[in-house]
């Protein structure tokens, strides 16, 4: 299966709140890279990772553009995060339901036909003005 297709694939489970869709797609040692904070490898990480970002926010994503390159081994994707922020982060300001609209560009390698990493960026001041 293309790259595209694969990455494709774990944005509709996203979407679709499917998280065992998503994980399915993952390498066992998929690399997340996030926009803050340390890198986490490994299936069991993203687990835990997934479930503190249900916990704390409801997102759907939209306006999704996809980029690939000739090797079919990478695909970035833009897109419009809409979301609820549901319950507060340490260090973040406090959670009471406010809702958000940022945009967001995420770059995945695949290998295997697994998703081996996942490479998000957004501007957290601009989330952080947005929720406050």
């Amino acid at each position: 299966m293309a790259a595209l297709d694969i990455v494709k694939q774990y944005y509709n489970a996203f979407n679709e709140k499917n998280f065992d869709g998503m994980l399915a797609l993952l390498h066992p040692e998929v690399r997340h890279e996030p926009n803050e904070g340390e890198v986490r490898v490994g299936l069991e990480k993203f687990t835990e990772f997934m479930k503190m970002m249900d916990d704390s926010y409801e997102e759907t994503l939209s306006d999704m553009v996809f980029f690939t390159e000739p090797t079919d081994k990478r695909v970035s994707v833009e897109f419009v995060v809409s979301g609820i922020y549901k319950k507060g982060d340490e260090g973040f300001p406090e959670a009471h339901g406010q809702k958000y609209v940022l945009p967001a560009a995420a770059f995945l390698e695949v290998t295997e036909e697994k998703i081996s990493r996942v490479t998000t960026y957004y501007n957290l001041e601009r989330w952080i003005k947005l929720v406050s």
